[in-house]
């Protein structure tokens, strides 16, 4: 393959769709088009894995690209996971899916449609997804990058001077949406999480899963409010707090600092442990397709104006936060990413 150049691929399954990104050997994006493709869960595994190859395969014709030039394949998938390459009891993805040895499957139809056998590396989409965005923010520096992507939960990352993510002894490395916040600074009460924990995680303050409880509780002294008023379900209610930040509605406003100032505890407590150069914040609030410029600047000083007194000295003149900046591209990329480093070692 000396005479051709070569190409790494990242797969991205998502519950509904599969992304696909890929970058050349020397790390550089091969295009800021995302490919998607349905990933027909439903249909069972083979046509998961079947569906990660004809969308492997559209994205190399779409970027005039032939098989024989992928040199290694990453695979972003949410966990947790029973051992590497097995998929455990997973939120995303159909019951029956417990236990399936994805690794292998997706490999031996990898090897069947090249012809040889493809290197093939698999990880958390999210942990992924910060070796993507770690690659944009630091450039050619090492410094280690902690990302944080605040959505329905809370996604969270670390990347080591390698690039690669940090992952622990059972794969659920970072796993830092349920650690416990700090409610006596918050002045939060300790709301039940999905996960069955009870000591006020992370992941409610931070992002769209505690919503509902921060905005009843705001509600009850704001009876004029049009959400006050409104009979939508609580998660409704919620999710249309982003747009009236966006136009400047006090409680919406108020309620993301909250959460700006929430995020900036958990960091420092992040950074104390894990000592980054950068923090990267990911998520729907990054957007700017739905979020003004005005919003995110708040939010990111917020986030930096919290963190920064709880930590050393030195950590508080190097610390950076930092939008992400590949979207939905982060995951795919991150994967191929991991694909290109894990063959040089």
């Amino acid at each position: 393959m000396s005479d051709i150049r070569q190409v790494f691929i990242g797969t991205d399954c998502g519950a509904t769709m599969s992304k696909v990104g890929g970058v050349w050997a020397d790390g550089t994006t091969v295009s800021t088009k995302l490919y998607q493709h349905p990933t027909s869960s439903e249909a069972g595994t083979a046509a998961v894995v079947a569906g990660w190859v004809e969308a492997v395969g559209q994205y190399l014709a779409q970027n005039a690209l032939a098989w024989e030039q992928v040199s290694g394949v990453g695979l972003a998938i949410p966990g947790p996971y029973l051992r590497y390459g097995v998929l455990g009891h997973s939120a995303n993805m159909p019951a029956a899916f417990e236990g399936w040895d994805f690794y292998t499957d997706y490999a031996q139809a990898l090897a069947k449609q090249v012809r040889r056998a493809v290197p093939l590396v698999v990880g958390n989409d999210g942990a992924f997804g910060g070796v993507g965005e770690a690659h944009r923010v630091r450039g050619s520096g090492t410094g280690a990058v902690l990302m944080l992507a605040p959505g329905s939960g809370l996604g969270s990352a670390f990347i080591d001077a390698r690039g690669l993510p940090l992952a622990g002894d059972t794969l659920a490395g970072m796993e830092t949406a349920h650690m416990a916040a700090p409610l006596h600074l918050l002045g939060a009460k300790p709301y039940p999480c999905g996960c069955g924990r009870t000591w006020g995680c992370a992941e409610l303050y931070t992002t769209l899963a505690g919503l509902p409880y921060l905005l009843e509780e705001r509600l009850a002294s704001r009876p004029e409010h049009p959400l006050a008023k409104s009979t939508d379900a609580p998660k409704k209610k919620a999710l249309a707090l982003r747009g009236l930040a966006q136009t400047g509605d006090p409680l919406a406003v108020e309620l993301f600092d909250f959460q700006a100032r929430a995020m900036g505890y958990h960091i420092a407590n992040l950074v104390l442990a894990l000592d980054p150069e950068f923090v990267v914040i990911g998520g729907g609030l990054m957007d700017p397709e739905s979020t003004t410029d005005a919003f995110r600047q708040r939010y990111l000083k917020i986030v930096a104006d919290t963190a920064r007194p709880h930590l050393w000295p030195v950590q508080r003149e190097r610390l950076r936060v930092l939008p992400s900046t590949l979207g939905e591209l982060s995951q795919a990329i991150g994967a191929a990413l991991v694909a290109l480093y894990s063959g040089r070692s």
